[in-house]
């Protein structure tokens, strides 16, 4: 973001335009209602008013809290989003939610504010450092797993450090348009199609609290949800265990984690869970899948299901998925 926030501020300066930058310190940390709120107070300090509009340069936190900051300012100004991370590009900067976290857990205030704008440039992965890059490929893996076989075969003979622009701009391209067609069929949630885009979230999350949001990243986080997803898979709706394992390897391949380190605080994970929003009654909406290209949404997950995908992550086998099975039944 602040590498390229000068030169983006010039552009609009000599196109007319009166910018005003605000910088926040990166990470989930500032995703804040009172970061919200001081960067409000800083628009109202630079004099922005309705026909004003925000631009959110940065990974995925700065484009959820600058669409956030957009919807509520003046009931609502336009936003336009420009993100420089691949999780970014492919997956939160798509479907207009934004939001902040509060104490209790990711996202739990927030509004669809549709972008006026999207702009990917690919040329700005290459600044990436690995371990953010990588992070990316979570989000990739997860539209493979949900709605894309053929893409998850792509994936397998992907050279993992490769940052080709072309075979990029193809993997983004491929990967908005996985999302935008889910979240034009469900924008609001109302049919359940929007859940899938959830999965591996739901443990993915509690992972990211219980580790005070710095342990991991949202896509490490997302990693290891997406491993507990496909074991609770194999119970629930019967995916096979070498897809599983194909799953796993594939996160693998892109440095992602898929074991929870022996001394992490799991009921820290658990207590995560229930606040989550699908969180109700004992059970939990978790998304499913049968087999690769394919889930749907179950409520038959109990939480104890989950706690043992959990055990499964902080096994001592974690190379093979067969384990899980044992773990599972």
């Amino acid at each position: 973001g602040p590498r390229f926030a000068n030169r983006i501020e010039r552009s609009l300066t000599s196109a007319g335009f009166k910018p005003t930058l605000i910088t926040i310190p990166a990470g989930e940390k500032s995703k804040t209602l009172k970061q919200a709120g001081m960067i409000c107070e800083q628009m109202i300090v630079a004099g922005l008013d309705r026909q004003s509009l925000v631009i959110g340069l940065g990974g995925g936190v700065i484009g959820d809290i600058s669409g956030f900051v957009a919807a509520i300012y003046h009931r609502g100004i336009p936003h336009i989003q420009i993100p420089t991370t691949l999780l970014a590009m492919v997956d939160s900067s798509i479907g207009g939610k934004t939001g902040v976290n509060t104490n209790d857990g990711k996202n739990l205030l927030g509004v669809i504010h549709q972008p006026s704008l999207v702009i990917d440039d690919v040329d700005v992965l290459k600044t990436l450092p690995r371990r953010e890059f990588n992070q990316g490929f979570a989000e990739v893996i997860k539209h493979a797993v949900i709605a894309d076989p053929k893409m998850f075969k792509t994936l397998q003979s992907w050279k993992a450090k490769s940052r080709r622009p072309l075979a990029l701009q193809s993997l983004i391209k491929r990967n908005i348009k996985i999302k935008a067609a889910i979240v034009a069929r469900d924008e609001r949630d109302q049919t359940g199609e929007r859940a899938l885009l959830n999965f591996g979230h739901t443990v993915g999350h509690a992972i990211e609290r219980a580790g005070n949001y710095r342990k991991f990243l949202h896509g490490e986080a997302l990693s290891l949800g997406i491993v507990a997803a496909c074991a609770i898979s194999t119970k629930r709706a019967s995916l096979p265990a070498d897809q599983c394992d194909a799953v796993v390897d594939l996160l693998q391949r892109f440095e992602l984690p898929t074991s929870l380190p022996k001394n992490f605080p799991r009921e820290k994970i658990f207590n995560a869970l229930k606040f989550d929003k699908k969180f109700e009654g004992g059970k939990i909406r978790l998304v499913v899948t049968p087999r690769i290209g394919a889930a749907y949404l179950t409520t038959d997950v109990m939480l104890d299901d989950i706690r043992e995908a959990v055990d499964a992550l902080q096994g001592v086998c974690v190379r093979r998925l067969a384990f899980h099975r044992n773990a599972l039944q």
